[in-house]
């Protein structure tokens, strides 16, 4: 993406007049934003009139004249309440006028840009948040596992013990006391006593009843999967290890003894999703899910092992199984969120995600997850309350912290942002991205000594960071202090060959400071990484005014109104530029087309006049000046035209 933060180049109204009479050229340099002139224009206009009226108000806004461009927004809003093009322009009027007499505001211009830039690409990726994430959402996931797991067991429990109501007094006696055995031999692991476990079950087995290979296989399957539960929470020590290997064994002999079991082949999927053999994962609790389609718990496992293989169509298929199985189970619809976002679904994945905290209110990875997929909707507000139930549960989540800072200043609630990037920092001093975060938003707020102060952290956290460096340059340049900044600037291009915002803003001040070899320098290596710029282009066409070599100043400027075909200003230096090489007749068209754009620009009329002079055109020069002197009797230019038209 690239950034805005413009410093459009504009040749003084005086070049003409004073070319035309004498000799020299005089140029001036002014300021101005991104999404300038043009930027309100409509595809469906309503007439020629209000078009050229939202035209000429975007002029008098970009050349300061506020109140003449407000008095004709509000003559179109009188006319149409609901003009969304007028309310727009009105409200861009009204924050400029407001901030009129800050001469860097177009540097801050840029921090929602650069913002949204760096968040894209490393603002919640570190590996602190992201651990800090994953175990929030393991946590919250493997509680309702447990649950879950607690739900299927009584389950099976209850079916066993109506298929015991079936067989024969003695075999039920049998049956009885295998199971008081192996209830004994569960409780014995969770008592964390695993050699008596074993001797346990090793009577229980003693005592099977023969002939009984389904109730054998269920018994089987029962202590696998307890011996799986003790194994996996202490998977590094031996008695975790024996523990896991004795569940593969009894799992799969569970498995031959009667096939149409699936607990077995539930636990074995467990054992090799650990051992992250996921092609087997994927088969065993496919085959679990088979043989037992009412139990929610294998599908649910088998689209998280889907989801890790990357087949996020058959993941999506097994989640929605699950929760049409059990509709409350929360961590499936939150996996079914994670799943539809990486089919692209966004909408289907918020979806998911507010079912799961509309089942647990204090599920906060999937808050976490609304909030994000708002804020790249441009939600905002959404965003800020999704975070902020995050914060509700947990007030010192730091992610969340960055992240509500992070929707704040898109929103254009800066002070707000503050606060939350203060309280991350309090959390982490040291952390560049939330203090690139502050230094962008201390930009916005106008505090610009601590927004270097924030800056200098981020960069020293991380040198190597363009997007850091460039913005330490933009924090000092906005101070004054340009010789840091040209060291910022230089430093972030080294850095990044294809980075344009340093060298568009070494351009710019090297151009200020009269040293055009660096300024073309610099805005040429921007011109090789994007020729089509308009901000690269139009002050490649003023540099080169600047040097008089006005063959390469048409060809820039010529390329900056195509990329902005209705700029007034870039119209009015290419005019200036045509002059200034001799070629009037190219001049007068030019001054012609910025006319129509912007009726009202009298140093244009001027300017198209004195063209006229020099062309031999005298009545069409009568009729620019006249026009001129009559329509604008206050035109501090006025006793010249008046001269002029004595001549003629």
């Amino acid at each position: 993406m690239t950034m805005t933060k413009k410093k459009i180049l504009i040749i003084s109204g005086g070049v003409l007049l004073v070319l035309l009479i004498t000799v020299g050229v005089i140029l001036i340099v002014r300021g101005k934003k991104s999404g300038d002139t043009g930027g309100f224009e409509t595809s469906e206009v309503i007439n020629d009139k209000r078009q050229n009226t939202l035209r000429l108000a975007a002029g008098y806004r970009d050349v300061g004249e506020y109140d003449r461009a407000l008095n004709l927004v509000d003559g179109l809003l009188i006319d149409n309440p609901d003009d969304e093009d007028a309310k727009i322009l009105q409200l861009d009027v009204l924050s400029r006028d407001r901030r009129q007499g800050a001469d860097n505001d177009e540097l801050i211009q840029a921090q929602r840009q650069i913002l949204e830039e760096q968040r894209r690409q490393n603002a919640m990726l570190s590996s602190q948040r992201t651990a800090a994430n994953q175990a929030s959402t393991a946590e919250t996931e493997a509680a309702a596992e447990r649950r879950a797991a607690a739900e299927a067991e009584a389950a099976r429990k209850k079916a066993q013990d109506e298929e015991l109501a079936k067989v024969s007094r003695e075999l039920q006696e049998k049956m009885r006391k295998v199971n008081e055995l192996v209830a004994d031999s569960k409780a014995k692991l969770a008592s964390d006593d695993l050699a008596g476990a074993n001797r346990i079950f090793s009577d229980a087995r003693k005592a099977m009843p023969e002939g009984q290979s389904r109730f054998e296989s269920q018994k089987l399957s029962d202590m696998a999967d307890a011996y799986y539960d003790y194994g996996s929470a202490r998977p590094n020590t031996a008695s975790g290890r024996e523990a896991l290997t004795k569940s593969q064994e009894l799992a799969g002999e569970a498995v031959v003894k009667d096939a149409s079991q699936a607990l077995p082949h539930h636990v074995l999927g467990k054992i090799a999703r650990d051992a992250k053999q996921n092609d087997t994962a994927v088969t065993e609790f496919r085959e679990a899910t088979r043989l037992d389609s009412n139990n929610y718990l294998y599908p649910y496992e088998l689209g998280r092992s889907l989801f890790v293989a990357r087949r996020f169509q058959e993941a999506r298929d097994s989640f929605q199984a699950t929760v049409k199985l059990n509709p409350n189970f929360e961590p499936a619809w939150y996996n079914l969120g994670g799943t539809m976002r990486q089919l692209n679904r966004q909408d289907d994945a918020l979806s998911a995600y507010r079912q799961a905290v509309a089942i647990k209110d204090d599920f906060i990875p999937a808050h976490r997850e609304i909030g994000r997929i708002l804020q790249n909707k441009g939600d905002f507000k959404g965003a800020i309350d999704a975070f902020s139930k995050v914060l509700h549960y947990s007030p010192n989540d730091y992610s969340a912290l960055c992240e509500i800072g992070i929707a704040h200043s898109q929103a254009g609630n800066y002070s707000q942002a503050e606060t939350f990037f203060d309280r991350a920092l309090a959390i982490n001093s040291s952390d560049a991205q939330t203090n690139y975060n502050m230094a962008v938003v201390k930009l916005e707020l106008k505090k610009n000594t601590e927004a270097i102060n924030y800056a200098k952290k981020a960069v020293d956290s991380n040198q190597t960071n363009a997007v850091y460096l460039y913005t330490l340059g933009l924090a000092c340049e906005v101070s004054g202090a340009n010789d840091v900044a040209i060291t910022a600037y230089k430093n972030a291009a080294s850095l990044d060959s294809k980075y344009l915002r340093p060298r568009i803003n070494l351009g710019s001040l090297y151009l200020s400071a009269g040293n055009y070899k660096e300024a073309v320098r610099y805005l040429n290596e921007a011109y090789a990484v994007e020729a089509s710029n308009f901000e690269v282009n139009n002050n490649l066409g003023a540099v080169y005014a600047k040097q008089e070599n006005w063959s390469y100043s048409i060809v820039h400027y010529e390329r900056a109104l195509s990329a902005k075909h209705n700029d007034p200003t870039v119209q009015l230096n290419l005019a200036r530029a045509y002059a200034g090489a001799g070629d009037l007749e190219k001049a007068q068209n030019s001054y012609v087309s910025l006319l129509r754009l912007s009726p009202d620009n009298w140093d244009a009329m001027f300017e198209l006049g004195m063209t006229c002079v020099t062309l031999g055109k005298s009545n069409d020069a009568k009729r620019y000046l006249h026009d001129l002197i009559s329509r604008n009797p206050n035109y501090s230019g006025k006793a010249e035209a008046e001269r002029i038209l004595r001549t003629l």
